[in-house]
């Protein structure tokens, strides 16, 4: 008697699987688009270049993500980044690392963008702001489940649901 081979598919095609058999496929698919002020000195992306890098990216895939998840397929939002400050503060740490800290008080994060939001080739909304969270440390659960730029991320995430979910284009 001869037994079946199991079947063997690639972990991206088994996500695909499991998503299209639970019903989960994600609705939205919008696109967003992020770029940054040329020849910009940020107020403070990060204490050493490979920081900053490391911290603009992570912004940049953040963004792109809620767009995935929160626009329709014909949105495209366009992000320019004219300038960021993180939360909290860099100090001297030990083994070459600077270390954030924060303390609550001039240290919120903050970050000044320009957007413009289309539908199939026509702007929809457009602006420049400076998006902030003055109590970020009041969300301390929701900011380390984030990770790294926590503070920023759930800003991030309000600024955006707020502009581009909850009002009605």
């Amino acid at each position: 008697m001869r037994l079946a081979r199991p079947l063997l598919l690639s972990r991206p095609a088994l996500a695909l699987g499991l998503t299209l058999a639970l019903g989960t496929g994600a609705a939205h698919a919008g696109t967003v688009n992020v770029s940054y002020a040329p020849n910009t000195q940020f107020t403070d992306a990060g204490a050493t270049p490979w920081d900053r890098d490391a911290n603009l990216h992570q912004l940049q895939a953040h963004l792109q993500a809620l767009g995935q998840r929160y626009l329709p397929a014909d949105r495209t939002l366009s992000i320019e980044v004219l300038d960021v400050d993180l939360a909290g503060d860099t100090r001297p740490g030990m083994r070459l690392r600077d270390v954030r800290v924060a303390r609550g008080g001039a240290d919120w994060p903050r970050i000044t963008l320009r957007y413009t939001l289309q539908a199939n080739g026509q702007a929809l909304r457009s602006g420049e702001e400076a998006v902030s969270d003055m109590n970020y440390l009041r969300h301390l659960s929701d900011n380390y489940s984030q990770g790294s730029l926590g503070p920023e991320k759930r800003m991030l995430d309000e600024w955006f649901k707020q502009r581009f979910v909850t009002s009605a284009d």
